[in-house]
């Protein structure tokens, strides 16, 4: 399995790619090589910085001779008009890697900004803001980054990290029961050890985990916050409780308030908006 800074590399190398082509010709007919500049990276609008770190490797991997002065590290609350940071360099560099950087951390920012929000929105209920695999392709774990510096968790990074018995899983499988009882016959076959969740829809399906067993945590899908309520009092501290489905900034309180220990956003990461930002010349 590649590690993280192994997927990052490869998604800089793909994006250098499908970016730069055979060549940046409108750069390469107007600048000449041995032009030096500086540009700063200028905030647009007020949220939660996240990217930094990444970018600083964009730039690396591009050109090292790139100096890059990190005036606000991730996690900063930022403000219109701030400056994060100045790159001094080559201006064919500085303006090669100009658009990466920004698609990079304007995403990533939107996302940091967008889950402060939801984390701030839970503040004195003890339950946490969880991502999902909702990402877009090959931008996960950069995207899940972003979760974690605006103060969310993660849920599981993709489909090796945790078993999640969902819906179809437990259709296909027949049942609850068979579901999780494959699920440990495979742990044992294999000699893993993950965390098992299983997604419930009613509460006889509730019924049916509480009385077999065997698992970490109870997803408690598209239930109304009454509902919630009567399942967290039925679970009693068993198991994690988490609430999915349907959920929004409006609404994610008043689940949150009847003691459910997670609850899982997808906007988190599929409807965000980039935070605006520009990288001009100084």
């Amino acid at each position: 399995m590649l590690s993280v800074d192994e997927l990052t590399d490869r998604l800089i190398d793909l994006s250098f790619a499908e970016d730069i082509g055979d060549g940046d010709h409108t750069t390469l007919c107007c600048i000449p090589e041995n032009a030096v500049g500086k540009s700063h990276l200028l905030i647009k609008e007020d949220g939660i910085l996240a990217g930094v770190e990444v970018a600083k490797e964009v730039f690396r991997r591009f050109d090292p001779s790139l100096k890059v002065e990190v005036l606000m590290g991730d996690g900063t609350p930022v403000k219109k008009g701030d400056i994060a940071m100045i790159v001094e360099g080559k201006v064919r560099s500085l303006l090669q890697t100009e658009r990466l950087m920004l698609n990079i951390m304007q995403r990533m920012s939107g996302i940091a900004t967008m889950t402060n929000r939801y984390v701030k929105r839970l503040e004195g209920t003890g339950t946490r803001v969880l991502d999902t695999r909702k990402t877009t392709p090959g931008m996960r774990m950069l995207e899940k980054q972003a979760v974690k510096i605006g103060g969310g968790c993660n849920h599981r990074i993709g489909l090796f990290d945790m078993i999640l018995l969902k819906d179809n899983h437990v259709d296909f499988a027949g049942g609850i029961t068979n579901a999780i009882d494959r699920c440990h016959k495979y742990l044992d076959d294999k000699g893993m050890k993950l965390k098992i969740e299983i997604e419930v829809r009613s509460f006889d399906e509730l019924r049916q985990v509480l009385s077999h067993g065997g698992v970490d945590r109870i997803m408690l899908d598209n239930f109304s916050v009454a509902d919630t309520k009567k399942a967290v009092e039925m679970v009693n501290h068993r198991y994690e409780t988490e609430s999915s489905g349907g959920i929004t900034f409006d609404t994610i309180r008043d689940y949150a308030e009847q003691g459910v220990d997670f609850i899982s956003v997808g906007a988190l990461t599929h409807s965000v908006k980039g935070l605006d930002m520009s990288f001009k010349a100084c």
